[in-house]
């Protein structure tokens, strides 16, 4: 069978070549109607790229690397996912891996080992530090995400991201809107400290100006950030025989846990104790009751750190762009 060609897919659809191209390389300004069209004929044709034909001609692969902690963990699941359809949308292909926080995996990546060549790199990095990251040797654009990505950010490399402090305090001042002031917080850690640093100053930013101060005895320290963890934190308060009618979790899977082990005691949502996760994933749409959760922004994140790669973004001094949050209020 003869090879798909770009001329094959513009007869198609009864636009250019060039306007195919454009919707293929990401390039040049195609309305939401046609580049749909255009996706739909590839799809329909089978037209693959030949990558290095293009990579000759412009010298861009139209491939990007995305490595992240864990797979399995369905926010970063759900982020690979917005980042992927957002490639998609403009001609790009993502190359998917993890790195369970081996500095080793983390530090190929950062060098593109055993990759072809590359438009760019986004690393979710747990291991990594600001030196690994300076003396890396790969030209490819680099983009950090991640709470650990913060601190390793610089004039040259960027990290895209939420605020996790201002964050963690409004969902914190959600609680204490309702009138709850009993609060724990669950995600505390000593192993790998980033996002619970970060999360849990915003946690006590927010009691500090309602006027309470932090209670030990209602900070929960968690291994990892999972359903167990928060099933097991729930267990660990009520072990305590500590008061609480609200919990900030740092994630929404371990919101998840503290919702079910709650439930197997009876403790009444919201009724009798207040909860609110941070990521909002889609499942937190379908718990019972449903979870009011922190969106970090995702889509906005996915599409700015595409646009830095691209160079259409600049990086500003010090690398941070903060990519605005909300709460999904359920």
């Amino acid at each position: 069978m003869a090879r798909v060609r770009l001329v094959d897919v513009a007869e198609r659809v009864g636009v250019s070549t060039k306007t195919v191209s454009n919707v293929v390389n990401g390039t040049g300004w195609v309305g939401d109607a046609v580049r749909a069209r255009v996706l739909a004929a590839i799809d329909d044709l089978g037209y693959r790229p030949n990558l290095a034909a293009r990579q000759l001609r412009s010298g861009s692969s139209g491939l990007l690397g995305l490595c992240i902690p864990n797979l399995q963990e369905p926010y970063f699941a759900e982020l690979a996912s917005q980042l992927v359809s957002t490639a998609q949308l403009r001609g790009l292909t993502v190359l998917l891996t993890q790195s369970k926080g081996s500095r080793a995996v983390e530090l190929d990546v950062l060098e593109g080992a055993n990759l072809p060549a590359l438009d760019g790199l986004v690393l979710s990095p747990l291991a990594v530090t600001a030196q690994d990251v300076a003396e890396r040797r790969s030209t490819a654009p680099l983009v950090l995400i991640g709470e650990h990505g913060e601190g390793l950010a610089s004039d040259t490399v960027c990290h895209v991201g939420p605020d996790n402090a201002a964050a963690a305090r409004d969902a914190t001042q959600h609680l204490l809107a309702a009138g709850r002031r009993r609060i724990a917080a669950i995600g505390l850690q000593s192993r790998v400290a980033d996002t619970a640093v970060l999360r849990f100053e915003g946690y006590r930013r927010a009691l500090a100006e309602a006027g309470i101060d932090v209670d030990p005895a209602l900070t929960v320290e968690v291994e990892r950030y999972n359903r167990a963890e928060g099933s097991h934190a729930i267990e660990e308060l009520i072990s305590r025989g500590v008061e609480f009618d609200g919990v900030f979790c740092f994630t929404d899977s371990l919101a998840f846990g503290a919702l079910h082990t709650l439930g197997m005691h009876g403790i009444r949502v919201p009724d009798d104790v207040m909860l609110v996760g941070y990521d909002n994933i889609d499942e937190s749409r379908f718990t019972v009751p449903p979870l009011t959760s922190v969106d970090s922004g995702v889509a906005r994140a996915s599409a700015l750190i595409l646009d830095v790669i691209a160079g259409r973004h600049a990086v500003p001094p010090g690398g941070r762009i903060v990519v605005p949050h909300e709460l999904a209020v359920r």
